[in-house]
């Protein structure tokens, strides 16, 4: 087998590539909610063949449960400080676990041209490391309950009596453990800088009572809370300002139930890697922006939330009228982090970014209405990056953006319906490499369902489903050849080769009428974007089982698309606060 373009094998002495794989240590990444992670480098396995699967078990059950293989990026799109000298990096998560709770991971890696240890060579070495997902940020136990009213006075103690006369002077009081109660009424904090950070169990915490209205007054920065950690910002109002809350290498975050009513930015963090921003949690707001409806005026640099980092969570957001809902540049990268119970609505640029990502982002469960692109990648740098379960309702471009070379990514269980052609892959003459589909909806109005204008190379496509129109053409174009037809595609072996591709029809897929848009330029309810299965539908039994990503399916087979028959839709965006 060819080595990868631009992969530097280590060799034996006569210059052959070193056949048989040396493990190195094993890399748990940052846990979240519901999700943990590893990373584990091999030496050697020149021509490709070792395999490394995964299973998993609670702490105290002692069934095992099959999990996803770790997947093997691509040296060549891989970031520099990730490559393995003479090696490949493996990596892999498990998902929809329980939180706060303690998992074992058995990994297997197999090779038949040896595995070599210390101990000596076989051609299986299993290793198990346990690993713990992290509790969802609960009810602070606060120390000191303080109370701020607006002001710009350095007067006051912070009781209910005397409530500090600025945030300014509370901040200035601050320390961990400290719950901050602001009053009613209009904080004027332009630049205002967060100096104090928490402790683990002991997070600083800002709290709006109703009525609390954070003003930048047309100011660069709102609230600065660069290179803080365990702040905790809760019920407020933040406006008026470019850049309403910049977290840039901060973290230990929480910023929970607060509305954002932005121009340009609500949540920034754009300059970390992987060590320097861990662990912030966006959860339960409202991001408000001043975005229309269709996309008029080219890319909108209107972000909801800009991350980078690891170990991050952005969940149970409401996003409304912006450029991109999740922005992640490249000025920052992002791994081990979860995207998830989003309702994203009218975007004129991207749903959720994944560029710039490394290994083991997943976006899962989202709900995006009305956006020029729904998920993008352009580019991953090498994955794995998991796309799982997401609904994508009428779209400008395209489902699914792969420029800028990407690759490792991973689509399983997506439901996308739009005006025109199902899935369109168009990153120029830019190739598109490693990225994996199972079980996905594609429904469409025009042929080819699938089209493809980069050189797609080494990826995987299976078991999806398309409709693209009564008296539909052509099902595919894919490296230059045009496929006349689903069998066309499977017999040629070099798209849909296994179980193939599936055709479904636009009014017998879904209950309730629901149907592509008549034309992307028209704005939908999110409410009305509900692509539930028809019991007679040809999306029923179809898919192939994903370990961990298909569990729970009912009847013969898991079902393409979203949502399994039996089971209801997610519940997308904020969540009733206590």
């Amino acid at each position: 087998m060819q080595l990868s373009a631009g992969y530097a094998q280590q060799a034996d002495d006569v210059g052959a590539p070193i056949l048989a794989s040396k493990p190195g240590e094993i890399l748990p990444e940052p846990s979240t909610y519901h999700s943990i992670a590893v990373r584990w480098p091999v030496v050697g396995d020149g021509n490709q063949t070792a395999r490394i699967t995964l299973s998993y078990r609670e702490a105290g059950v002692d069934d095992w449960t099959e999990g996803y293989p770790l997947f093997r990026p691509m040296p060549e799109r891989m970031s520099a400080d990730n490559l393995v000298p003479g090696g490949w990096l493996f990596a892999g998560s498990v998902v929809d676990l329980k939180p706060a709770s303690d998992y074992l991971v058995r990994l297997t890696l197999t090779d038949d041209d040896g595995v070599t240890t210390d101990g000596g060579s076989s051609t299986e070495l299993v290793r198990e490391i346990q690993v713990s997902t992290r509790a969802e940020p609960g009810e602070v136990r606060a120390s000191r309950t303080l109370y701020v009213m607006p002001g710009d006075e350095t007067g006051g103690d912070g009781s209910s009596e005397r409530p500090f006369q600025s945030l300014q002077s509370a901040e200035a009081n601050a320390r961990p453990g400290d719950l901050f109660i602001l009053k009613p009424g209009l904080y004027s904090v332009a630049g205002h800088r967060i100096t104090q950070s928490g402790e683990a169990g002991k997070p600083i915490v800002y709290r709006g009572e109703e009525g609390a209205i954070l003003d930048g007054a047309g100011a660069e920065v709102l609230l600065n809370a660069n290179g803080t950690a365990h702040r905790w910002f809760e019920r407020l109002v933040f406006q008026n300002a470019d850049r309403l809350l910049s977290v840039d290498q901060a973290s230990h975050l929480v910023v929970r139930g607060n509305r954002f009513n932005f121009t340009q930015y609500g949540v920034t963090s754009r300059w970390a890697t992987y060590g320097e921003s861990q662990y912030n949690a966006v959860l339960d707001n409202v991001f408000q922006g001043v975005t229309t409806w269709p996309r008029s005026r080219g890319i909108e640099e209107t972000y909801g939330v800009e991350l980078t980092g690891s170990g991050h969570v952005v969940a149970h957001n409401l996003f409304r009228n912006v450029g991109d809902a999740v922005h992640n540049g490249d000025r920052g990268r992002l791994s081990a982090s979860d995207i998830y119970g989003n309702e994203i609505v009218t975007c004129t640029d991207d749903g959720v970014e994944t560029d710039y990502s490394d290994t083991n982002v997943r976006v899962f469960r989202n709900r995006i209405t009305n956006c020029f692109a729904g998920i993008t990648g352009q580019p991953v740098h090498g994955g794995p990056v998991y796309i799982y379960r997401n609904v994508i309702y009428n779209t400008q471009y395209a489902p699914f953006k792969l420029h800028n070379h990407t690759s490792g990514m991973l689509l399983f269980h997506n439901t996308s319906v739009r005006a025109g052609i199902p899935f369109n892959i168009q990153p120029g003459r830019e190739t598109v490499s490693n990225v994996v589909t199972r079980n996905n909806i594609f429904v469409g109005t025009k042929s080819p369902a699938l089209r493809s204008t980069g050189r797609m190379i080494e990826n995987d496509f299976d078991s999806d489903g398309y409709a693209w129109g009564i008296g539909a053409g052509d099902f595919a174009v894919w490296n230059d050849k045009r496929y006349r037809s689903l069998e066309d595609a499977k017999a040629s072996k070099r798209l849909y080769r296994t179980k193939g591709a599936f055709s479904l029809y636009n009014h017998r897929t879904f209950v309730d009428g629901f149907l592509p848009p008549a034309k992307y330029q028209n704005e939908y309810d999110a409410a009305d974007n509900l692509p539930r299965l028809r019991p007679d539908s040809q999306a029923v039994d179809k898919g192939e089982f994903v370990p961990n990503f298909s569990d729970g399916f009912s009847g013969k087979a898991p079902d393409l698309g979203c949502c399994d028959l039996a089971q209801g839709l997610p519940e997308y965006g904020p969540r009733p606060q206590n």
